[in-house]
């Protein structure tokens, strides 16, 4: 069979579909993956090839602020985010899109939640595809505007918006909204902390971290959002209290942070699953992979959401009481309140743990693949 993943050109998008794609690259099948070229050196070591297609994402950003003339690109807002995903992305897309999906000749598409690039190459192409989300269902104001300009985009090529065959869901219960409800199609599927190429049987678990006279807490906020004047009040406000991991985005140094900084261990960009090795704590801005491989290890966090759907994966976790959500307004000392909040009482680990225990109780990516390899089998047989 021929798989092909479809992503935004973003790290929190692409990462989370990579477990899934190594799973089929496993059971033989041929897989790639259709995103900006920017990511080609990361599927390299995936050994997973590249069908580079579209501009980067500051491109793209820059194109959706034009259109919306938006004065905060970095403000929640549906009409950017919309223009972004599902405007400016599939008119600088599609094209290319199609003409390389044509010639890897898919099976099936598999599709990030905000991707609408395969979804309309499943469409021209009449295959089927998978919708794969990357955390708690986003929120509806949001989601409609995204479809609304999707289905105009696809309407202008004579297309219709297809209804995806499966909702691969990698969200365990407890992080999921009051009264949330399975979309049709839906299959759980176990969400990993990335890895990097290794397989998950060569990472450790996380045990707790012991022996040091302080907790140790890693400081991550991403790829994108790990700007060092928002970081650096607040690693100024928790050194006191933890021994602190720091991780560095794609572009920044240790020198960015300023002096005065010898006891903290900064890191550039490092599979999720080897940094939280030993680790007690989180705090992060709360991207979707993030929070989820986190909370596979069973580690509670403290979620200050930056942007995008951060506050989604914020509120998720403070519901779930496997940590506190702090304000972005809110300053470094409201952020150490939390973190002590969070480390004094056993109620937020254990959460943690029960997320966890879900998560392992979900089913792997392998299965996942060898159940959508059935259904496609025996649909091409009927």
């Amino acid at each position: 069979m021929r798989i092909l993943f479809s992503s935004t050109p973003a790290h929190g998008h692409l990462l989370p579909q990579l477990p899934l794609a190594r799973a089929f690259r496993e059971r033989g099948d041929e897989v790639a993956v259709l995103t900006a070229a920017g990511y080609e050196s990361l599927l390299v070591a995936e050994q997973i090839p590249l069908l580079p297609v579209g501009p980067e994402m500051p491109a793209l950003l820059e194109e959706a602020v034009r259109r919306t003339g938006a004065d905060d690109p970095t403000v929640p807002d549906p009409a950017v985010a919309a223009e972004l995903f599902a405007g400016a992305r599939v008119d600088l897309t599609a094209d290319a899109a199609l003409a390389a999906a044509r010639e890897f000749g898919p099976d099936l598409i598999v599709a990030e939640a905000t991707d609408y690039v395969g979804p309309l190459v499943a469409a021209a192409l009449e295959v089927p595809y998978a919708k794969l989300a990357f955390g708690p269902l986003l929120p509806a104001e949001f989601t409609d505007v995204f479809d609304a300009v999707a289905e105009r985009r696809f309407k202008e090529r004579g297309l219709t918006p297809p209804v995806p065959s499966w909702y691969l869901d990698p969200c365990p219960e407890l992080l999921q909204s009051p009264g949330w409800q399975p979309p049709r199609g839906h299959l759980p599927l176990r969400p990993e902390a990335h890895q990097g190429s290794r397989t998950p049987e060569s990472v450790p678990t996380t045990p707790r971290a012991t022996g040091g006279a302080k907790p140790k807490v890693l400081l991550s906020f991403g790829t994108v959002f790990a700007e060092p004047a928002v970081l650096r009040p607040v690693i100024d406000a928790l050194a006191p209290e933890a021994d602190l991991v720091v991780t560095l985005g794609l572009t920044a140094t240790a020198a960015d942070y300023g002096d005065g900084l010898d006891h903290v261990e900064f890191v550039g960009f490092t599979p999720l699953a080897e940094l939280l090795r030993g680790i007690d704590l989180v705090v992060t801005h709360g991207g979707a992979g993030t929070t989820l491989g986190t909370i596979s290890r069973g580690l509670p966090m403290v979620v200050v959401p930056q942007g995008a759907d951060q506050f989604v994966q914020a509120a998720a976790v403070a519901g779930a009481r496997a940590g506190v959500a702090v304000p972005p307004s809110a300053g470094p000392e409201d952020v150490v309140r939390a973190v002590t909040e969070v480390l004094g009482s056993t109620e937020y680990r254990d959460n943690a743990v029960r997320a966890a225990e879900q998560i392992a109780g979900m089913p792997s990516p392998r299965e996942i693949a060898d159940l959508l390899a059935a259904e496609l089998g025996g649909a091409r047989d009927k």
